[in-house]
């Protein structure tokens, strides 16, 4: 069995709810997912439930942009945008997450999630940088700074 490639990532089919390794890589070439044979959609944000977390995005070999939020958090609809533009710019290079902190408490509270939205960088299953509320500039350029 070989082993993923080096741009993988691992995550929940939005249509069968099976987990499928997906290569970034091939990002442009919309993967199929391995059971249902269903697009997996890059180009914007892929929820991740609580049970995926460290599989998907501490697993990664590719850096994971994590928007943390809730779907009544007014401050959240905010930042949705940004969320998808940076999917969509950098397909392929950067996974774009979305964790809803009342279906995910257990991770909300390991990485001391104490107001929304806030916006972490995964590298390497580790955090590397942080953003609280609605800081555009900032997220753009971790994001830039983590694909050179």
């Amino acid at each position: 069995m070989s082993s993923p490639p080096e741009t993988s990532v691992t995550l929940r089919c939005g249509f069968c709810a099976e987990l499928t390794h997906v290569d970034l890589a091939q990002a442009e070439e919309r993967p199929e997912c391995s059971s249902c044979g269903k697009p997996i959609l890059l180009d914007r944000p892929v929820k991740v439930a609580q049970g995926d977390f460290e599989e998907t995005v501490l697993g990664a070999t590719v850096p994971v942009l994590v928007d943390f939020y809730a779907d009544w958090c007014a401050p959240c609809k905010m930042v949705a945008p940004l969320m998808d533009e940076v999917a969509h710019q950098n397909v392929g290079r950067v996974l774009v997450a979305k964790v809803d902190t009342d279906a995910a408490p257990e991770v909300a509270m390991r990485y001391e999630i104490r107001s929304i939205p806030t916006i972490i960088l995964f590298r390497d299953g580790e955090e590397t940088e942080r953003s609280l509320g609605l800081e555009p500039e900032r997220v753009r350029g971790f994001v830039a700074a983590a694909v050179e």
